[in-house]
């Protein structure tokens, strides 16, 4: 019988594998590869092995560390604004409102949206719904198009990107209140314990498993971005919303720069795998054990 488990278990499993080594794996090594050539894309012209000069001709770009800033403080901003919002949607609809079943599918219907129609939803609200509230509050200060001013930009990228994510986030922390015992927090309310207290002594340090899967979501994300980013700014203006996907997608299919854009990409894997496995790691310590 196990013989026979095992067989049936890598009948089931292949498929997957070999899905998985022609999509990533194989073309991850091909992309190592590329880093160490300068080519231009065109078949019928030469790769030319150039060793280390890819990634030393990185740090002398200026605008790939402008990107980098740029994701960097996106994703600060969006680690905190999307678990914020989506923890309070998840304690607002499992605090016993009669709504919750419908105000879960609102929440999360922003999710259901592809980030390229997104985008050009919110560009539709940042340039004309925003002029329009401008012109009627008379508050121009506070509405007007958002997307073609530098200062505002990558904030305006931030609310569509919350927008999108918090509601999936929610579902997540959802997940994690459900799995708290009800005795605890019944035992604590009669102790007398505020709910801040209850809060911050019972419900939060038992969510740690939630805490950590959230983040490390809202950080693959936030780095990665890149359909929202297309579609609502294209980088602009003057490349103060460029992120590390785009300047990489930039620099290969628009410049033509094969073998410096994979090695943008090789360094932007490595920045990504360090910054979610530490976080993994850190918020790993901190989960109790009931």
């Amino acid at each position: 019988m196990k013989r026979k488990d095992r067989l049936w278990f890598g009948l089931f499993t292949m498929p997957l594998f070999l899905i998985f080594t022609t999509v990533v794996i194989i073309p991850f090594i091909i992309g190592i590869a590329y880093s160490f050539i300068s080519w231009d894309g065109i078949p019928a012209n030469p790769k030319v092995f150039v060793g280390l000069d890819n990634y030393v001709t990185i740090f002398h770009d200026q605008r790939f560390f402008t990107s980098a800033g740029n994701t960097i403080k996106f994703t600060l901003l969006a680690l905190i604004s999307v678990n914020l919002l989506g923890l309070t949607f998840s304690l607002l609809v499992t605090s016993g409102l009669r709504t919750s079943k419908l105000a879960r599918t609102l929440f999360f219907m922003p999710n259901l949206i592809g980030g390229l129609i997104l985008g050009y939803i919110w560009k539709f609200i940042f340039t004309d719904a925003f002029k329009f509230l401008g012109g009627q509050t008379g508050l121009d200060g506070i509405f007007f198009n958002w997307l073609i001013n530098p200062n505002f930009a990558l904030y305006a990228l931030v609310i569509v990107f919350t927008w999108q994510m918090a509601g999936y986030t929610m579902i997540i922390y959802i997940a994690g209140l459900q799995g708290i015992p009800d005795e605890l927090l019944e035992a604590a309310k009669v102790d007398g314990a505020s709910l801040w207290h209850r809060l911050t002594k019972i419900t939060f340090p038992l969510l740690m498993p939630s805490f950590t899967i959230c983040f490390f979501m809202t950080l693959s994300g936030a780095f990665k971005i890149y359909d929202v980013n297309l579609s609502l700014t294209n980088g602009g203006p003057v490349h103060s919303t460029e992120m590390f996907a785009m300047n990489i997608f930039n620099e290969i299919f628009g410049y033509g720069h094969y073998g410096i854009g994979q090695a943008k990409a090789i360094l932007f894997f490595l920045i990504v795998a360090l910054v979610t496995l530490t976080q993994v790691v850190i918020t790993k310590k901190k989960e109790v054990q009931m």
